[in-house]
């Protein structure tokens, strides 16, 4: 971990200084910035939930492109110019881009955190215990306070179509209500002992509140991830004492260490599943709705599979 936190120094401060030196040539902006608002998210599933939210009123782009790991990204001097043109750049927060701080330091725009307000949970095992768990947005319920925080961000930058901003806002959050409760009613049959949820990754701690799941993983976080054979062993005695049906992986990670705990329990692999981000337009999930509705069917079909017809 020591050498771990001196690289994120070093990376820190090297950021720092691409960032002064973008913001001292940047242009003053051009023509299509100067016909909408422009406003800037950290990665791809942030900027989707945004233009929701923003319609037709404001630009919005991602820092990061569709598939990119969020946790360990490394800004690049395009990144920067983006942000010098931006008018509002929205982040997660909850320590989720550990490189966000030194990149907007430099770099005068107005930010936004749109998890202000979630009820966070704390990650309970690892290097990281203690820490906020950051992937508030794989529940759909936390994404409502999420939507609230960009209509009133995006009200206070463009006044003019504040109640544009509220009513998309409104609309998106009937959406997420029906995720929720879809969530909810699909799980429904599954007895006590076996309403668990195991994954490559610690990313599902919100989602599994939401549906009253216990939640097990490999890994705390992505970031520097090697599954050890304790974390493997602990998994699979889990999996074996709970009797939990299937298992499943994310889609920016390698599956191997929990296709090692199919093999040693007899459990299914239940499917891949989409957290830090989107897929391309032609992919699987392009949409955060897509993302979540996907996780949701994968997680209910394969935990209920000898319970529903």
């Amino acid at each position: 971990m020591r050498r771990h936190g001196r690289r994120l120094a070093a990376r820190a401060t090297a950021l720092a200084g691409l960032v002064a030196l973008v913001a001292g040539c940047a242009p003053g902006g051009t023509e299509a910035a100067a016909d909408r608002p422009v406003v800037l998210t950290t990665f791809t599933v942030l900027a989707d939930i945004a233009a929701h939210v923003a319609g037709d009123h404001l630009t919005v782009e991602s820092i990061t492109k569709p598939g990119a790991e969020i946790h360990g990204y490394e800004p690049t001097p395009g990144d920067i110019r983006k942000a010098v043109g931006a008018d509002l750049i929205l982040d997660n927060g909850l320590n989720l881009e550990a490189w966000f701080g030194r990149f907007v330091a430099g770099v005068d725009v107005p930010h936004v955190v749109v998890s202000d307000g979630v009820q966070v949970i704390d990650i309970a095992e690892d290097a990281y215990t203690g820490q906020s768990n950051p992937h508030a947005w794989m529940s759909p319920l936390n994404v409502q306070i999420y939507v609230d925080n960009m209509a009133a961000a995006f009200a206070e930058l463009d006044p003019e179509h504040a109640a544009d901003y509220r009513a998309n806002a409104e609309n998106y959050r009937t959406q997420l209500q029906q995720v929720h409760d879809d969530l909810v009613e699909r799980l429904d049959v599954l007895p006590v002992n076996q309403r668990a949820l195991v994954t490559c990754e610690g990313a599902f701690s919100y989602l599994a509140r939401d549906a009253g799941l216990t939640e097990k993983y490999i890994w705390a976080v992505n970031a520097e991830q090697q599954a050890t054979p304790q974390q493997i062993a602990s998994t699979i005695d889990f999996v074996n004492t709970f009797e939990v049906p299937a298992v499943f992986c994310e889609s920016t990670v390698s599956d191997a260490p929990m296709q090692r705990v199919v093999e040693a329990t007899g459990a299914d692999f239940g499917g891949v599943l989409y957290v830090d981000s989107l897929s391309g337009p032609d992919g699987p999930v392009p949409t955060y709705l897509d993302l979540i509705r996907h996780d949701v069917k994968t997680i209910a079909a394969a935990l209920t599979a000898d319970r529903v017809s």
